[in-house]
């Protein structure tokens, strides 16, 4: 291990500080993460494309990432521009290094509902929880209820972007849409089953756009006003800025992770979200900068300044390398 990476894994629990609170939870959050490609032809080779960032990913108490594609060996590819389904022998590095994995996005469903059923039934038997699906839509707003050092955190996903026949019905399997109305229910389910901190996760904005647009915004801040402790997105392959609302962080949009196809640097640079929290809430947070390389497999950029924020201080700074910047 370099002595870089080292030293983010010493920082990244809480940035700034090396001593933690015995109930501080911390939970680290990935972008879009797709298998299938040349990502997964690395994971047929024997290369682990988390192997750069394994450090991070493990050092937290769950690792939470959305899983941009099919896991299956099924299924016939629908229509559409671009369709994912990696080989099952990819969740054995996904189980690796992530507790939870969010389905809530455009790509779950490529290979229809076989492929989708597929994923969920193997992700059940690699024992990765998943949230934002299910065989029906029941199942797919049911909040994913983690405990850690005492401190229960819920986590829902939701998917906005076409196509909407992905989206779960009262007897049909599929992703979780983003209703307004049935977020907000969603989220008083989840503190009625205990949930001491909720943390939507939403597949929305328009790609390559690095600003996050109205309807993400008004849709973030109405969660917060709703009770949400922070609010974390991806889908533009982007990032797309940050924002402390009431107290409470907004990530529009992390960007990818493992991603291949993408020439600007923008959309082959991504944010590692680390949350650290307790029964009150998001009390620090920060992101760490990567870097994809022409597989679209991620590097850590140690020296790349990113977002970060303090529950004390109520706005966003810049940190770089887990610490404040300049």
């Amino acid at each position: 291990m370099t002595a870089t990476l080292l030293a983010l894994v010493v920082l990244w629990a809480a940035p700034g500080a090396l001593a933690q609170p015995a109930d501080q939870v911390n939970l680290v959050f990935a972008g879009d993460i797709m298998l299938d490609e040349l990502p997964g032809e690395a994971i047929a080779r024997g290369d682990n494309p988390f192997a750069a960032v394994a450090s991070l990913l493990d050092g937290a108490d769950l690792a939470v990432g959305n899983l941009e594609c099919a896991v299956a060996d099924g299924g016939k590819a629908v229509e559409k521009q671009f369709t994912f389904r990696a080989h099952p022998r990819v969740l054995d590095l996904v189980a690796r290094h992530f507790g939870a994995v969010s389905l809530a996005n455009n790509h779950s469903a490529d290979f229809g509902a076989a492929g989708l059923l597929q994923t969920m039934d193997r992700l059940r038997a690699a024992r990765i929880q998943f949230f934002g699906a299910g065989k029906n839509l029941s199942e797919a707003h049911r909040p994913l209820i983690v405990q850690r050092k005492g401190v229960r955190v819920a986590l829902l996903g939701y998917n906005e972007f076409q196509p909407r026949w992905f989206e779960a019905g009262p007897s049909a399997q599929g992703v979780a849409w983003g209703e307004d109305e049935q977020i907000l229910r969603d989220m008083k389910t989840a503190r009625a089953a205990g949930a001491q901190v909720v943390i939507p996760i939403i597949h929305w904005g328009w790609e390559h756009e690095t600003v996050p647009c109205p309807r993400q915004r008004e849709l973030a801040r109405a969660l917060i006003d709703a009770g949400a402790d922070a609010v974390v997105g991806g889908h533009p392959h982007v990032t797309q800025g940050a924002e402390i609302y009431r107290g409470k962080p907004i990530l529009y949009s992390l960007g990818n992770l493992v991603f291949n196809g993408f020439e600007s640097q923008e959309a082959n640079t991504g944010w590692l979200l680390h949350l650290a929290l307790d029964r009150r809430g998001v009390r620090r947070w920060h992101t760490i900068v990567v870097r994809l390389d022409e597989r679209g497999l991620p590097r850590v950029d140690a020296a790349a300044p990113s977002p970060c924020g303090d529950a004390r201080l109520d706005q966003v700074r810049t940190c770089r390398a887990g610490r404040p910047g300049p």
